[in-house]
């Protein structure tokens, strides 16, 4: 993983000056994209979370995360996080293709209920929707876009089988 640190950090970098609201504030530096995903590659060695690359034509395009450390009284739970799809490969089936592996790899660990927010109104809502998770509802102002504007953020869970 260390060694595609430089693609993901280009896909983050991407996501956010498309004004994605993944976390992070304009302005925001390919170093900042670098250094978030060196301290998510110390949680994947460590086994508290799982990262998924999808490539297409030998070029890392999208990534998700499975967030799988959780308190004691929720080993069986995980969380998806950072559902990432550089826009020159979107409208593609990236997402649902990166969405089914994660679902694959919560499964793999033991995990039976996955959670995930994303902002609301959004194509990552439609995605989820389409992919049969249960939307929990609507919290307003949750989050901010990369130009600080607020937005709303959907809440989503799904059993898995």
């Amino acid at each position: 993983m260390r060694a595609h640190l430089d693609a993901l950090a280009a896909v983050l970098e991407d996501c956010v000056a498309g004004g994605a609201s993944v976390s992070y504030l304009a302005p925001f530096s390919r170093a900042q994209a670098r250094a978030a995903f060196e301290a998510f590659a110390a949680e994947v060695e460590h086994g508290r979370r799982v990262l998924l690359g999808a490539f297409a034509d030998g070029r890392l395009v999208g990534t998700v995360q499975v967030l799988l450390a959780m308190p004691p009284n929720q080993p069986h739970r995980g969380e998806i996080a950072k559902l990432l799809v550089h826009r020159s490969a979107r409208k593609r089936g990236v997402a649902q293709l990166l969405m089914a592996h994660a679902e694959s790899e919560a499964r793999a660990e033991g995990k039976t209920l996955l959670v995930l927010d994303t902002v609301t109104g959004d194509a990552g809502e439609r995605l989820y929707t389409r992919l049969g998770w249960t939307r929990v509802g609507v919290i307003p102002g949750y989050a901010l876009y990369p130009d600080g504007r607020p937005c709303d953020t959907t809440v989503f869970y799904k059993t898995l089988c």
